[in-house]
């Protein structure tokens, strides 16, 4: 087949069409959580309707969870109806469930391709914007909303609309101290926040050849920060190692057979695209957001840009982001002082991520005016980095060593912003408000970069921290 990934995925899954235009579209694996999914199952109670496939849906909780402690009830009574309620509705249906109590609770776009629930060629899809992150594994995922959750439970299908597919072709090799995390900022920041609606990505090329299966998640979780619908990075053997033994995944001559057809999978070398995009990476910098959205990115040695520098589209915004932070035209992003930072979230709370920090912290302490906290992606990977020693080398720096959960990335729990504070942070999104006050700042960057501005108070440029 001369075709793209996204067109076999979406082939094999597609029921049929439906007289609006739109695919009935079957899904694979439906990842579900505590906040998104109780509106849902009324629903499905209401039209007296049962789960069509159970087996196929996964629940654990993430958002609303505290992680300081995960004691039960919690303190904030909405919390605990939240979890209350995933928890009866899994038990009723029939859908398994990773709670506290579990040992695998996390982050659903942690724990889905740490158990091997995310493979190659599936359809996935969950009420989270951020189920994108699942396409580094040659998956075609989706964020969906509440009614299309109710959908999935009933009919294990979604009506949806197939987008064209853009090829990101990165060539060149990163440099130290820069990050899969300043590859999507930086294609963020040419293409634009917008320039992805419409759109699938394919994130192809050397340096994506060259990233770690772990690597590819934080890219591709950010998809949707550049407007695409989906992102995805093709199968290949880091794939099928990375899958190797994993709980769900298959096994013995099952997943030799799974893995021919995985790779069988990927684009063909002759596969049209609906557009495509260079960059080369070579000399590529980390990036930092200096605004209120992902595409108001620079170079750490960059200055803020003058907004009528800028094209007329982003002129706007841009004053309406200066005036947000802060900040003066021209300045540099360097400097910028700091109050928190956060370590964390589905884009960057991995063992990888979690390693390359406390590589830079280790030894030093936190300044003395910063909060700083690190916040495992699950209970696995807490579990991998205290058996490594990671928690002391943070702990010993002044680190708050926390419980799994998604934390100060969306503040949907204790974790938050007071007032204006300046976060630097690892998480996805640096939108007014997002991280609990609506007056509150972030700055996002790779998880080494919010390590070295933990230890200094203010924005450095990690590869000062490093050996070059």
């Amino acid at each position: 087949m001369s075709d793209n990934l996204f067109n076999k995925v979406w082939q094999l899954h597609e029921v049929q069409k439906l007289p609006n235009g739109e695919s009935q579209l079957f899904i694979g694996l439906h990842l579900i959580h505590e906040v998104t999914s109780p509106q849902a199952f009324a629903m499905i109670r209401e039209k007296n309707l049962k789960v069509a496939f159970p087996k196929r849906t996964v629940a654990t909780v993430d958002h609303i969870i505290p992680t300081v402690s995960q004691k039960r009830p919690f303190e904030d009574s909405l919390a605990e109806e939240m979890i209350s309620e995933i928890e009866k509705n899994s038990k009723e249906f029939g859908i398994r469930f990773y709670g506290p109590e579990s040992g695998k609770q996390g982050i659903v776009h942690v724990i889905g391709p740490e158990l091997g629930l995310t493979q190659p060629g599936m359809t996935i899809a969950c009420g989270d914007s951020h189920t994108s992150t699942h396409g580094a594994f040659g998956a075609i995922a989706f964020g969906i909303g509440t009614s299309q959750v109710r959908d999935v439970l009933a009919s294990q299908c979604i009506s949806i609309s197939k987008p064209k597919v853009r090829k990101i072709e990165v060539t060149g090799s990163l440099g130290k101290g820069v990050y899969s995390k300043d590859v999507i900022l930086k294609i963020i920041e040419q293409l634009g926040v917008k320039g992805g609606i419409g759109y699938a990505y394919e994130f192809a090329g050397q340096t994506f050849e060259n990233m770690s299966i772990e690597e590819r998640m934080s890219v591709c979780n950010m998809s949707i920060e550049g407007g695409a619908r989906a992102g995805y990075v093709n199968p290949d053997e880091k794939t099928i190692d990375y899958l190797k033994g994993k709980e769900f995944s298959p096994k013995g001559g099952a997943f030799e057979k799974a893995s021919k057809w995985w790779k069988q999978l990927a684009s063909n070398s002759n596969a049209s695209f609906d557009d495509i995009f260079k960059l080369n990476v070579s000399k590529l910098e980390p990036m930092i957001t200096w605004g209120i959205n992902p595409e108001q990115a620079l170079g750490v040695s960059e200055n803020i840009p003058t907004p009528k520098d800028l094209a007329d589209d982003q002129v706007q915004t841009a004053e309406e982001a200066l005036e947000h932070m802060g900040f003066k035209a021209g300045q540099p992003i360097v400097g910028t002082k700091i109050d928190v930072a956060f370590i964390g979230s589905c884009t960057n709370s991995r063992i990888s991520d979690l390693r390359e920090a406390a590589k830079i912290v280790e030894g030093k302490k936190v300044a003395g005016n910063v909060k700083a906290l690190v916040v495992p992606g699950s209970q696995q990977v807490k579990l991998q980095a205290e058996k490594e020693g990671l928690n002391k080398i943070f702990s010993d720096a002044g680190f708050e060593w926390r419980e799994a959960g998604c934390s100060m990335c969306l503040a949907m729990n204790p974790d938050k912003l007071k007032g204006n504070q300046i976060s630097a942070s690892s998480s996805n999104r640096n939108f007014k408000g997002r991280q609990g006050s609506i007056t509150g700042r972030t700055l996002l960057m790779s998880p080494a970069m919010v390590a070295a501005a933990a230890i200094n108070g203010k924005v450095v440029d990690v590869r000062d921290y490093l050996y070059l």
